[in-house]
């Protein structure tokens, strides 16, 4: 509510005015009018707003004039009515919240972290450190983790309500609205933290799509086991309002094939050509399968194994080819050609040397937020239709843009993100989705 004299904070009041999409709105405020509506189609002969728009809208109340800047074109009446104003606005603008996720960004999310007080012990933030010499060794937890940032949760469980309520909101402060959800097969510890992230996602609006990893199992991964997780998954979420369907794709369900060069292209082939042993096309299972874009010739394997897409995810610049954004306008140019979906993946940064020491040679200093812009500037320099983000809380490998805190434990002392605010990558990632839009 405003003050007594009938002002709003920023916070009561969030319309952004976006560019025109072809919809006709009539908008009026008063403090008289105590929700906004639009007009019906029969009585003013505009389309009528479908339910994404209607979600966009909410109720305000006596709002001055002051807090409106109406632009592009549209009609601006302004009637006064005491010490308030009446607004009509009628133009092709598209209305909708300030921190609206757009599906159209995507960002890897790591449902595995657990902790004593919700799992009976801390899950990966113990995680091994890789030694090439000496006796194996971990982390044990809690102030000394394996990961070179350290998160302002804490060492969070993904199996608590109160954190994945804190990452949504996050995620929709960043303006993000699709996570592909680490997914490690039937009964591990990321499918049973499903059923939560389902309800909560679904709770802030945030739609959920699936990234296979290389072990679904004993058996590894093969592609008899990749089309048994996509036929578990769906059997059990495919009716969940959370549940990504790609809306250019007829609706069907999403899910990325990380190491996806580790089966031969044949094998893929079986499972998603329309006339493969074990396909998946034209089935209740049909699903988009994006995989992994790694050296400078994997055409063949994208054509050769039916891949509907592929994406880059790795986040250090020159790493492989396809995480190099210089050679992005070619693998788009290409991915257009074919009829394939190209998803470049942009990072904030990437540091991985608590748990690889001798991995110095791929870190990639975030240079106080000008890594993260320069690989978002080249990502929307080639018009995708979808970009992700390598990664919302990849804490092992330094690449996550959720929060971090200042912290020294021993004679270690964190990284973070100083001198910019904790909670920078967040905002800086809505900054980018607006000239994505």
């Amino acid at each position: 509510m405003g003050s007594e004299e009938g002002l709003m904070t920023s916070e009561d009041v969030q319309l952004t005015f976006r560019q025109a999409q072809g919809r006709l709105f009539s908008l009026n405020l008063s403090n008289r009018a105590k929700q906004v509506e639009p007009d019906t189609e029969q009585s003013m002969g505009i389309k009528a707003l479908d339910s994404n728009s209607m979600n966009m809208l909410f109720r305000v109340w006596s709002v001055p004039a002051k807090f409106f800047n109406v632009m592009k074109g549209s009609l601006l009446s302004l009637i006064h009515a005491g010490i308030f104003w009446t607004i009509t606005v009628v133009g092709f603008i598209q209305i909708e919240a300030a921190s609206a996720p757009s599906q159209s960004l995507h960002a890897f999310y790591y449902p595995w972290y657990g902790n004593p007080q919700t799992d009976g012990d801390y899950v990966q933030w113990n995680h091994g450190v890789a030694i090439r010499k000496g006796p194996p060794r971990s982390f044990p937890g809690g102030n000394d983790i394996g990961a070179n940032f350290y998160p302002s949760l804490g060492c969070y469980s993904n199996n608590d309500d109160a954190t994945l309520i804190t990452h949504m909101r996050q995620l929709k402060k960043a303006g993000v609205g699709v996570i592909c959800v680490s997914w490690w097969g039937k009964d591990s510890f990321t499918d049973k933290s499903l059923p939560r992230l389902f309800r909560v996602a679904g709770e802030h609006g945030i739609k959920i799509n699936f990234h296979f990893e290389p072990h679904l199992g004993p058996g590894g991964r093969n592609v008899s086991l990749v089309k048994e997780g996509i036929v578990y998954l769906i059997d059990r979420f495919g009716t969940e309002p959370a549940l990504y369907r790609d809306p250019k794709r007829g609706g069907r369900p999403m899910i990325y094939v990380y190491d996806s060069y580790l089966t031969q292209a044949e094998e893929w082939a079986s499972m998603l050509a329309p006339d493969g042993s074990l396909t998946i096309r034209r089935t209740p299972y049909d699903t988009v399968v994006i995989g992994l874009w790694v050296s400078q010739k994997e055409e063949r394997f994208m054509l050769d194994g039916y891949f509907d897409g592929f994406y880059t995810y790795f986040a250090s610049d020159g790493f492989t080819f396809g995480s190099t954004p210089s050679n992005w306008p070619a693998i788009q140019a290409w991915a257009r050609q074919h009829n394939k979906l190209f998803i470049p993946c942009v990072a904030p940064g990437y540091n991985d040397t608590r748990i690889r020491p001798w991995n110095h040679r791929n870190t990639r200093e975030r240079e106080k937020g000008g890594y993260y812009d320069r690989m978002f500037e080249a990502a929307i320099g080639i018009h995708p239709e979808v970009i992700a983000i390598t990664s919302f809380n990849e804490w092992h490998e330094g690449t996550q843009i959720e929060p971090a805190i200042p912290k020294k434990v021993d004679n270690y002392q964190y990284e973070d993100y100083l001198p910019l605010p904790s909670e920078w990558y967040l905002d800086r990632t809505a900054y980018w989705l607006e000239k994505f839009r």
